[in-house]
């Protein structure tokens, strides 16, 4: 198979041209004993799906790819961080980066919209897989989260391919940046993009929201909220910014 120019050593591709998923791919490969690394993508999706098991819109012309690799379970999620900064690494490479934030734990913002999302799931004994969603040329209209493409925000019409290339050579390099300093060393570069940093948010738990000012990130990349009662610390929820704080 031939690899995209600028494809990382040491990585293998996988390309379908319709699967349900490329987790459940990553799932798959995992269960027969592939730990990776390797990336999976397809061109369609028929069950893509995102965080808490909401549906992704999987048309072509986006990306949809997942990263299948050995991560030690207690940190692993500390690479959705890692994932997130790649994702915005790519994006920003097609409009003005200031263009371009962050929204805890990991999504990509293009103009305060959904342009990106990760998807980080454990699926074997040491193994974890990214999964990546990127709208390039489509996005979905009503959703609770405002959504946005590259092509309608930017006017550029990005090949999924070329995408996934910058995508895992950007990636390799903020995983080196992981493997050598820990989330110290991303923790930084995220809190650069982040939106709504110092600001207040409202925050949706399993039972319950919350509301508050986002004060920091923790060492371990649990968000650190304000509140009127003291300093929260979240490890995983929804989160919204702006006006849909009110």
């Amino acid at each position: 198979m031939t690899l995209p120019v600028g494809w990382p050593d040491g990585i293998r591709l996988i390309r379908f041209d319709l699967l349900d998923s490329t987790n459940e791919e990553a799932r798959r490969l995992a269960s027969a004993g592939d730990s990776g690394p390797v990336w999976i993508t397809a061109r369609m999706q028929s069950k893509g799906r995102g965080r808490r098991g909401n549906s992704w819109i999987s048309e072509p012309g986006n990306l949809f790819a997942t990263l299948l690799l050995q991560a030690p379970h207690a940190t692993a999620a500390q690479l959705g961080f890692a994932a997130s900064l790649a994702a915005a690494d790519v994006v920003a490479a097609h409009t003005a980066p200031t263009r371009v934030q962050l929204k805890w734990p990991n999504d990509v913002l293009l103009d305060n919209r959904k342009v990106a999302g990760i998807l980080l799931e454990t699926v074997g004994s040491g193994a974890v897989a990214i999964g990546i969603g990127i709208n390039l040329a489509h996005h979905p209209e009503g959703t609770e989260t405002p959504a946005i493409s590259l092509d309608s925000a930017a006017g550029r019409t990005v090949d999924p391919e070329d995408a996934l290339a910058n995508l895992a050579a950007r990636f390799a390099a903020w995983y080196g940046t992981w493997t050598s300093q820990g989330f110290a060393g991303l923790k930084p570069h995220w809190l650069k993009r982040a939106s709504g940093l110092g600001k207040p948010i409202r925050v949706r738990l399993a039972d319950r929201e919350i509301k508050g000012v986002f004060e920091d990130l923790d060492h371990d990349g649990a968000l650190l909220l304000r509140t009127d009662t003291g300093l929260s610390r979240i490890t995983a929820a929804e989160v919204f910014l702006g006006e849909s704080v009110r």
